[in-house]
């Protein structure tokens, strides 16, 4: 008999996931090509979304998981409902619609378990659009609010991490297109612009990996400017922080040549972040 019930359920199971399967019409208005949704609970249709998702058709999957938001509004299902849809979109690189649901899951369920999650998707729908460094870096901004968002709101969440790892490597992504600007400014002896791209890592983004080069580039711009003084603190400052690496070692080449040391001189904007390094809050 228990054989014979298990048989009964799976034969149902499959009976339903072949019904729904026959939907052509996911709205069950095509009610001639199959059952209409409507006849099907929000658990069967969960169900059906959960294979469809599982046997690589994200898209049908988001759009079932939409239906029983239409159909049983207000559920539990339709709560679980929406989140998986914003994973679902997410699945299927269709990071506009994860954001809408995942967003209105945020504003329809805050206090929610996985309220946690539909913010970290949403921040995933922006860091995962971060293309190469020469593209516009509109989305990374928006990437860096969002996930300060998860570490900030949910900071005990098991997302709370990621996120912190994700902002970092986001955060790097700006100042690496600061740098590629500067240098590109550079190699056309537009000192002046360049300078200004550097400065920008220096003291915007001086946690970054990008920080040392910036430096060194300074001292490169500064002294085809003939603005020693300048050169000399930017190497004053590599000197401190990063006498290790290749880019002090160039720097300490390039003032050798001119007779010149690393050393804090002058009173420019390099001179006070020297002064704010030497009391340590810089770097």
């Amino acid at each position: 008999m228990a054989v014979r019930g298990v048989t009964l359920r799976l034969v149902s199971a499959l009976a339903i996931a072949a019904a729904l399967a026959a939907c052509g019409d996911r709205s069950g208005v095509g009610a001639s090509r199959g059952v209409p949704l409507e006849q099907f609970t929000a658990e069967e249709i969960y169900k059906r979304a959960e294979y469809d998702l599982n046997n690589g058709d994200p898209d049908d999957a988001a759009e079932l998981f939409g239906e029983i938001e239409r159909l049983y509004p207000y559920s539990e299902w339709a709560k679980r409902a929406l989140i998986m849809q914003a994973f679902a979109y997410h699945t299927d690189r269709d990071y506009e619609n994860s954001r809408g649901s995942a967003q209105r899951y945020i504003d329809f369920y805050p206090a929610d378990e996985d309220a946690a999650y539909a913010q970290y998707l949403l921040a995933l729908s922006y860091y995962d659009q971060i293309d190469e460094v020469g593209r516009d870096q509109g989305l990374t901004f928006q990437a860096l609010q969002a996930l300060r968002e998860v570490i900030e709101i949910y900071p005990d969440s098991e997302y709370a991490r990621s996120a912190i790892l994700k902002f970092d490597l986001a955060f790097d992504h700006l100042a690496a297109k600061e740098m590629e600007i500067g240098r590109y400014y550079l190699k056309r002896d537009h000192n002046t612009a360049a300078i200004n791209r550097f400065r920008v890592v220096v003291e915007e983004f001086q946690t970054t990996s990008h920080t040392a080069e910036a430096l060194h580039r300074l001292v490169e711009a500064y002294l085809a400017l003939g603005l020693e003084a300048e050169a000399q603190t930017a190497g004053a400052i590599l000197a401190y922080n990063f006498r290790a690496t290749d880019w002090y070692r160039d720097s300490y080449q390039l003032l050798v040549q001119r007779g010149l040391t690393a050393q804090a001189k002058g009173d420019s904007w390099l001179r006070q972040v020297h002064r704010q390094m030497i009391k340590g809050q810089w770097i």
